[in-house]
This record gives C-alpha cells, structure tokens and sequence, in this order.
C-alpha cells in the first residue's frame, strides 16, 4: 500500500526574487538557489555546445562533480550548479562547438 503524503509545498518560504540574465535575457531567480535550478526553472536546458561534437550539454550531477553545467560568468568558466544567484549576475551558455 502506497501512503500518501500530503502536499506541503506552500510550507516552503522563499528568499527574495532577483533577477539573473542568461545570454542577455532575464530570468527570474531567488536569492541564495543555484544559477543552475534558476535556470532550469526557467526552462533553459542548453548551457553549453560539447566541444568535440557541438551536442547540447546541460545539468547533469547538480553537485559540481561532471562540469556538465559549465558557463560563463564575468570571463571566467565555472559550474552553475556551484554558484548562488544574486541580483544582476549576467551568466553566458559556451558555444565550443565541433572541432
């Protein structure tokens, strides 16, 4: 028998909204979570072109370990699932694209 639990999800308390952009586009985001559930949220799956192939990469691990999530933010490459969103934070997908 399968228990049922009930739904708490309006429980949940936020922290406040900010707004990140993604390639020059805002996205929603609040203060504290992951760029990378931001931007999942935010129905971006692509963050990266894979260098050899040119195939989509997005989220894989969410913990920082595979470096799937990889963007860049202010010149430098870092995992999006590692960094905390904050007002302003301009991230940009990498096109490494086929070699």
């Amino acid at each position: 028998m399968i228990r049922l639990v009930p739904d708490q999800s309006r429980q949940v308390v936020r922290s406040e909204k900010v707004e990140i952009t993604f390639d020059g586009r805002p996205v929603q985001a609040y203060r504290g979570e992951s760029v990378a559930a931001a931007l999942l949220r935010a129905g971006h799956l692509r963050l990266r072109n894979a260098p050899v192939d040119g195939a989509p990469r997005g989220t894989f691990c969410c913990m920082g370990l595979c470096q799937e999530c990889v963007v860049k933010i202010e010149g430098s490459v870092t995992e999006s699932c590692r960094l905390a969103a904050e007002n302003g934070l301009a991230v940009a997908s990498i096109d490494c694209g086929p070699l």
